[in-house]
């Protein structure tokens, strides 16, 4: 909908019905933060993930964010459901896997400096926590570079078709956990009958309801928070209005709810370190480039048969991991000495791998 060629849409039909989708994630993502999940985190591709890290046992034991969110099922399973609704579900792969699975770990990282991965950034834009309006410059500013790195050379390659259990193994994965995790018992954290325990989420039905929802509209629009911020230097600009939407339809919900309280203060799983929010969402906005898509994304693409996106979202997962292994994860009170490193480090390392696949190749060719 929201890529449909312009020319194909003259009435913007499919715009609207784009536009309208995202308004309606929005929404859906305030009602699952209504019904329990944590502050301005109706769903969020790095930090559930890093909880689904924590339930599979690769966070210490004692960490309280151990949780399989049925979010994550929800979102992949939906998009999965809707492409072979429409008989187009395709196993690919080809693109550059290891890449992907490096810069996953980045974003992860990345994110959990920021708290929060582009989804919920635009959640927290919508409930109006003005230190994420604060850092948003710095993901368009890591969006910025990663296209300017696009427009000299750099692709993360192309997919093509594969065999089916290509497509399958990640959500297969996926799906196994969830079933160890519905099972009771086996998993780290809270089972789909611990309705209180910590860490926060709402009763598992509604998540993976309302996720389902939300992955076949992600699919059907092919939204990516990557693209809407590289929309910022396009004249093409539908997918920056469905984000936009989607803050809108966020914000209705959670603060006639009383869910978020604007402000600078007080913010949930936020902190005021400002300049290494602004550098770390940099850092997720710039991986996502190369790594052709933001977290959420690249969970929707796993559903979709995308073996290499399958790839990205074990590096966000591990990125998840490393960052408690080694006390990157900021919190409420800032960030950490360490993570402050990491982000230095990840930016750097991703200018130099884009350099080294768009314009220092372009010299080498030209010269």
């Amino acid at each position: 909908m929201l890529r449909t060629d312009p020319k194909d849409d003259p009435g913007g039909r499919s715009t609207r019905m784009g536009i309208l989708g995202l308004l309606l994630v929005g929404l859906g993502c305030g009602t699952l933060v209504y019904l329990g999940n944590p502050g301005n985190m109706g769903i969020c591709g790095a930090c559930f993930l890093r909880d689904g890290a924590g339930a599979l046992q690769l966070l210490e034991d004692s960490n309280p964010l151990s949780y399989w969110r049925p979010e994550l099922l929800g979102v992949v399973f939906g998009a999965m459901l809707w492409m072979m609704a429409r008989r187009r579900w395709q196993a690919r792969s080809g693109s550059h896997a290891a890449t992907r699975f490096f810069f996953g770990i980045w974003m992860g990282i990345g994110s959990l400096v920021f708290l929060g991965c582009p989804f919920r950034m635009l959640q927290r834009l919508g409930g109006l926590d003005l230190t994420a309006w604060i850092a948003v410059p710095g993901f368009i500013a890591g969006v910025g570079v990663g296209s300017w790195f696009e427009k000299r050379g750099y692709n993360v390659g192309k997919t093509e078709p594969a065999p089916a259990p290509v497509g399958l193994l990640g959500p297969g994965l996926l799906l196994l956990a969830g079933a160890l995790w519905f099972q009771g018992g086996v998993l780290q954290g809270p089972g789909p009958e611990s309705a209180t325990a910590a860490p926060a989420h709402a009763p598992w039905m509604y998540s993976l309801g309302i996720a389902l929802v939300a992955g076949v509209i992600l699919s059907a629009t092919r939204f990516c928070a990557v693209t809407a911020g590289r929309q910022v230097f396009l004249k093409d600009r539908r997918m920056l209005w469905a984000a936009l939407a989607m803050i809108i339809g966020y914000g209705v919900v959670v603060l006639t709810t009383q869910k978020s309280v604007p402000g600078l203060e007080g913010q949930p799983a936020a902190h005021p370190d400002h300049l290494w929010s602004i550098l770390a969402l940099a850092l997720v906005g710039l991986c996502g480039c190369l790594a052709g898509g933001c977290p959420v994304r690249q969970l929707v693409m796993t559903g979709e048969g995308n073996g290499d996106a399958a790839m990205t979202v074990a590096g966000i997962l591990l990125g998840g991991a490393l960052s408690h292994g080694f006390g990157l994860v900021s919190t409420g009170a800032g960030t950490t000495p360490a993570g402050q490193t990491a982000i230095i480090i990840g930016i750097v390392l991703a200018l130099i791998y884009g350099a080294s696949r768009s314009i220092l190749l372009t010299g080498k060719s030209s010269g």
